[in-house]
């Protein structure tokens, strides 16, 4: 759960911005027919773009197993719906890196 370290920590101000904006970015992404890249290592960068969307947790499982984010390419904002998927996908798990550093005291 995006945000969930932050409201262990005490942090629920940030815990709760996290829990709202990361997936709403990831449902965002898909209403804009982004697609959930494969994992493909012969396209390094289409393996990137798959390991950054995984960072969404359980919202990536979800739609993968309900058979979202299969993509329109022809669809005017499918790189913005796909630049949506990556980032929620990487802010996740800046966030999960910022509460262990509040949690071991680095911060």
């Amino acid at each position: 759960m995006p945000g969930g370290g932050h409201f262990w920590l005490g942090r629920r101000q940030k815990g709760t911005v996290f829990a709202i904006t990361i997936p709403l970015m990831f449902v965002i992404g898909l209403a804009l027919d982004g697609m959930l890249a494969p994992f493909d290592p012969s396209r390094p960068l289409v393996f990137l773009a798959a390991f950054a969307d995984l960072g969404n947790g359980v919202p990536y499982l979800l739609a993968s197993v309900a058979g979202l984010g299969e993509g329109q390419v022809v669809a005017p904002t499918w790189e913005h719906g796909n630049t949506f998927l990556i980032v929620s996908g990487l802010l996740n798990m800046l966030v999960c890196l910022d509460a262990f550093d509040v949690a071991i005291g680095r911060k």
